[in-house]
């Protein structure tokens, strides 16, 4: 069994134990646990995968995220659909959450199948609101908010036309849609599956526990050796999503054993959870000593944070995601009585350090 120490900031000494040396082969797959396989979708992105897991459900299997909408991942899938799993149907989608990597085929599996889609209201609403208005982040009070927080016109430009980019990443979803909530028990192939539920990363992301087999299906919630994007987004301007992530990382530890095998949404499977959420959550209290550290020396716009944590160059498209978290940040200090704003009335908002 292959070990490593967790990779997010400086975490603690403990280990993560991981039962695979390596993931399956394009078009292959491999069972991780009692009828539970494991195949891997290419991406065309820096994290160049997203894993899918599918669950024995009688006759066939109950499908676990999806990919990306392209030719690439839809060949994938014929390749899935001629090989390991020909001969037996799918029954069932499930979908952790709305990104686009994770729902973007979900339209064309269940009308090519006819079987149901079953995800959060917040993952089929968020996907269904950005297919129907793809550039409504280019309204005016949305680039106003990236441009007052200091950030450039030419990221704010890239910033407000996201949507477009997702809709080319996603079909349209089913017109109809069964609800999954935090506290459902889903039946799959006569085995019980305990629904949960996370934000942070994105809202009411699901994920699945079996208690009999202690797997843990913890979709982007904690992944082994990289730390979940999480962000604030113009529509949501004064909201908190570092806080409801390390929340729900709190939770996660509450409910899931210590020895439960995780199955995440991308990279390796791994042994370790309670170790993995401790480093997370130290991850993020280092970055925000590291603005405290910033904003005591004067006050700062969240553009003006950003080389304080991200030190390597970005291109306009990496540091729309780096300023984003890095306003995440901001955001849950500012909640705290960490910072506050020098000045609400000014035409650039800058952060000044509080606490003592």
């Amino acid at each position: 069994m292959k070990t490593t120490t967790g990779q997010a900031g400086a975490g603690p000494a403990e280990t993560l134990e991981y039962p695979f040396d390596h993931p399956p082969a394009t078009g292959e797959v491999v069972e991780v646990a009692p009828g539970i396989l494991w195949t891997r979708i290419p991406l065309p992105f820096k994290l160049d995968h997203v894993n899918i897991y599918l669950i024995e459900d009688g006759e066939g299997w109950a499908v676990l995220d999806t990919g990306i909408s392209d030719k690439p991942t839809r060949a994938v899938w014929e390749q899935l659909f001629d090989g390991p799993l020909a001969g037996r149907k799918l029954t069932r989608l499930i979908v952790t959450h709305y990104h686009p990597d994770h729902i973007g085929l979900a339209g064309w599996l269940c009308e090519r199948f006819g079987v149901p889609l079953s995800t959060s209201q917040t993952a089929y609403l968020g996907c269904l609101t950005i297919s129907l208005s793809p550039g409504s982040l280019e309204a005016k009070p949305f680039r106003e908010f990236y441009l007052r927080h200091g950030m450039s016109e030419e990221t704010a430009t890239l910033v407000s036309t996201h949507g477009h980019g997702y809709l080319r990443m996603v079909t349209p979803l089913p017109m109809t849609f069964n609800r999954l909530v935090a506290g459902d028990v889903l039946m799959i192939g006569g085995r019980r599956f305990e629904v949960l539920s996370g934000d942070g990363h994105a809202p009411e992301q699901i994920m699945l526990y079996r208690p009999e087999d202690k797997v843990f299906l913890a979709a982007d919630q904690v992944l082994a050796k990289i730390t979940p994007n999480v962000s604030v987004w113009a529509v949501d301007p004064e909201g908190d999503p570092l806080g409801l992530y390390i929340r729900s990382l709190n939770a996660i530890r509450d409910r899931i054993p210590a020895d439960a095998l995780v199955l995440p949404g991308h990279q390796l499977p791994f042994y370790g959870v309670h170790t993995r959420c401790s480093e997370l959550i130290e991850h993020h209290e280092e970055r925000c000593a590291m603005i405290a550290e910033a904003c005591a020396q004067g006050p700062k716009s969240v553009a003006e944070l950003v080389p304080f944590i991200f030190t390597r160059k970005l291109d306009p498209h990496q540091l729309s995601f780096a300023f984003s978290e890095v306003h995440a940040h901001v955001n849950y200090m500012l909640r705290k009585g960490e910072l506050a704003w020098e000045d609400q009335s000014a035409p650039q908002l800058r952060a000044v350090y509080v606490a003592g």
